[in-house]
Order: C-alpha cells, then sequence, then structure tokens
C-alpha cells in the first residue's frame, strides 16, 4: 500500500480506491464496499462489536494486532480535530486507507463549528469509510473547555444545529457517540428528542455523564431508553469487561451491539470470547504466557523503533494502564510497571507477573487509583 499522502480519494462508485500521484499518475487499488457492509451490520441481527475510538492507543498499529486476535465487526477511528483551517491528519488517515482490519471503518470528528465540521465531514466523505461519526462525548476537560466532545451536551441548541446541518451534507452512513448529559442525566430526553429529528444512522451510548468521567457505575437504564426513543440502531457503551458481561449488557439494554474500548486493550481476545459465548462454545481464557507474548507484541507493533528507548516505554505504558487492571488485585503490576524506564525493566517486570501458565481472566480488579488515574477506570 503507498504511504498514506492527502491524495488519496475514493472513486464515484466506491468499488475501487483511487490515488492521485503527485507526478499526476493514476492507478486503482481494490477495495471492499465497506459501506454496504457497514449497512448490513446494521441491518442484520443484534450483536455488533465495534472497537471504540482511543486517541493516541486505537491507532493503525494497533488495529493490525487487534485484528490478529479475532478483532471487532466495525473499526472507529481516533478523533480528527476540526477547527478553522484544519486538515485531516495523516497518522489517523492511514487507517482509513491503508485498512489493516477488513471491516468497516467510521471517521470520527470533534469539533463544534457547524462549517467547520460540514467541511471535514465532506473531505471524510471521498475516502473509503463505512460512515462519518461525531464525537459528543469525550468527558477529557481540555475537550470540553473547548466546547467540543462532551462539552456541546451543555448547549443542546447547538448540537441541533450540528446535526442537521451534517446529515444534510452527508450521502453515506452518519453517526453520534455520546454520554447521556454533562453534570446530570436530567436533559438525556431532549437530547435523545434532537438525536431523532436527524436520521441518524447509528447512535453509540456511553452510559455516564461527562463528570462521571469512568469511576461511576454505567446506567444501562438510559442506555435502553435510548434504545426505545430512536428509529436506528444503538450501541451500548460502558463497564464490558468479559463475554458474560457483554451478553448481560445487551440484556439490559435491548441494545443492537456493544462498543468496546478499555476492555479490548486489556483483553485482546474479548471479542473472540464474545462470539464464543454467543455460539455456545467453551470461553477459552489466555494464561500468563499468552498474556507476556501480547505485551511483546505490543511492543513490535506499535513502538516506533526510530524514537528513544525511553519514549518507547512510556508509549507501552498507555497501554498497560488497561492491561494492569487486569494483572493482579494488589496493583503490584500497575504500580511497578509506571515505573519502568528501560525496555529491560519494563520486561523484567512483565515477566515476573505474566511468565506463569494460570488462566487470567483479565477482568478489572478494584484497585485504589489515584484521581489522576482517569484512563484507567476500574469501573469500566
Amino acid at each position: 500500500m503507498p504511504k498514506c499522502t492527502r491524495d488519496h480519494r475514493c472513486d464515484p462508485d466506491r468499488r475501487h480506491f483511487v490515488r492521485v500521484h503527485p507526478g499526476g499518475l493514476w492507478f486503482t487499488i481494490p477495495a471492499v464496499d465497506y459501506r454496504e457492509q457497514f449497512r448490513t451490520l446494521l441491518a442484520g441481527e443484534p450483536g455488533i462489536l465495534a472497537l471504540a475510538p482511543m486517541q493516541e492507543v486505537t491507532d493503525w498499529a494497533f488495529w493490525r494486532l487487534a485484528a490478529r486476535y479475532g478483532g471487532a465487526d466495525v473499526y472507529f477511528t481516533e478523533y480528527f480535530r476540526v477547527y478553522p483551517q484544519s486538515r485531516l491528519d495523516k497518522n489517523i488517515l492511514r487507517s482509513i486507507v491503508d485498512n489493516p482490519t477488513g471491516r468497516p471503518v467510521v471517521a470520527q470528528m470533534i469539533g463544534h463549528e457547524v462549517g467547520e465540521l460540514v467541511r471535514t465531514a465532506k473531505e471524510l466523505r471521498q475516502y473509503p469509510v463505512a460512515a462519518v461519526d461525531l464525537n459528543l462525548g469525550c468527558p477529557a476537560p481540555v475537550v470540553y473547555r473547548k466546547c467540543a466532545g462532551g462539552g456541546l451536551l451543555r448547549d443542546p441548541a447547538r448540537v441541533d444545529a450540528i446535526l442537521g446541518a451534517l446529515r444534510e451534507a452527508l450521502d453515506i452512513p452518519f453517526t453520534v457517540k455520546t454520554r447521556i448529559g454533562f453534570e446530570s442525566a436530567d436533559g438525556f430526553d431532549e437530547l435523545l428528542r434532537v438525536f431523532g429529528r436527524h436520521s441518524l444512522d447509528l447512535l453509540t451510548v456511553h452510559g455516564r455523564t461527562v463528570r462521571e468521567m469512568y469511576r461511576s457505575e454505567v446506567h444501562y437504564d438510559f442506555i435502553r431508553r435510548a434504545v426505545e426513543a430512536v428509529r436506528c440502531p444503538v450501541l451500548a457503551n460502558g463497564n464490558v469487561y468479559s463475554a458474560e458481561k457483554a451478553d448481560e449488557v445487551l440484556a439490559i439494554t435491548g441494545a443492537h451491539g456493544l462498543m468496546i474500548g478499555r476492555a479490548a486493550i486489556r483483553n485482546p481476545w474479548l471479542f473472540h470470547q464474545i462470539r464464543l459465548r454467543r455460539r455456545g462454545e467453551p470461553v477459552l481464557l489466555p494464561r500468563g504466557h499468552d498474556v507476556l507474548a501480547y505485551v511483546r507484541a505490543l511492543c513490535e507493533e506499535t513502538c516506533d523503533s526510530n524514537t528513544r528507548e525511553r519514549s518507547q516505554v512510556q508509549h507501552l505504558k498507555r497501554f498497560m494502564n488497561y492491561l494492569g487492571l487486569g494483572v493482579d488485585p494488589e496493583g503490584g503490576f500497575l504500580h511497578e510497571i509506571r515505573r519502568a524506564q528501560t525496555r529491560a525493566d519494563f520486561f523484567a517486570i512483565c515477566e515476573r507477573f505474566l511468565d506463569h501458565d494460570e488462566p487470567m481472566p483479565l477482568e478489572p480488579f478494584k484497585l485504589s487509583l489515584q484521581d489522576r488515574d482517569v484512563v484507567g477506570g476500574v469501573m469500566h
């Protein structure tokens, strides 16, 4: 696959992927019709499994690795930041133009200016994306303080205007990922009415407010409320950490499927385990050696060998923040791995905790974390 550039485009009938060479040479690369594949998933039986977008974690390299463990049915990109004069991030764009999964890709945007979001959505529509998604759920203060992500939930009128403009601009599937409110869920019914006015193709609901971050229990009753209120399929998101929990959440919410993020980082076998349970087959648990091999694969697949050793170790710690919650109930692994500075130290710790043949459910232990440990989220 050629190196990703802004000159990649999708031909109008979406049967081929077209690249304009800087020298003017045109050539085509056969591509799957991901939009039709996505529409088939939405119209099919309940049980869609989606990998959630996680900034600087679920990138092209992680997608490629996740697909080897069974993978999701559909993948959502890290969000494209949208602002005046913004351009599509080439690193995120690679996940679209060089899709390593063979499954539909949904391109997610984050921003608050109607015109800029419309402009970016039209740009994304030219690429082989199955759909364009608007992020209304990111709880990071650096995002919501700019009235983007979950911050938009404080302004339903602006959400209404954005959704109307995007729906009018797009002739491909258009989706939304949201939380149930900002400070509280008191305005969720109003948000559902807004969503219902704009013919969404899919709504993903994370069952917490923005302020709750990842610390509270998930309010699955609000996801069920969304299922009952909107005409489009709904994905349930939040605290799906095992195949058994997946069945429980689908039963409680009546959702068409699940979006899973941090639990899939901790346990890349999770999507496969859910499918095994659905078929009535035994759910196999990885053993310590398997998890250790996964950590080594993370290093091999996602680390940039051209960066400094310390930078590579810091990069791996992003994944360990999630994996570590399922390693030991005392939190010793997480405590030690966060202090590793060299690859030798890092893998010595991993071997000490994971070089064994015992089954590992990789479900999160309720560890005592610091307030800043919002990404770990023991409730997720």
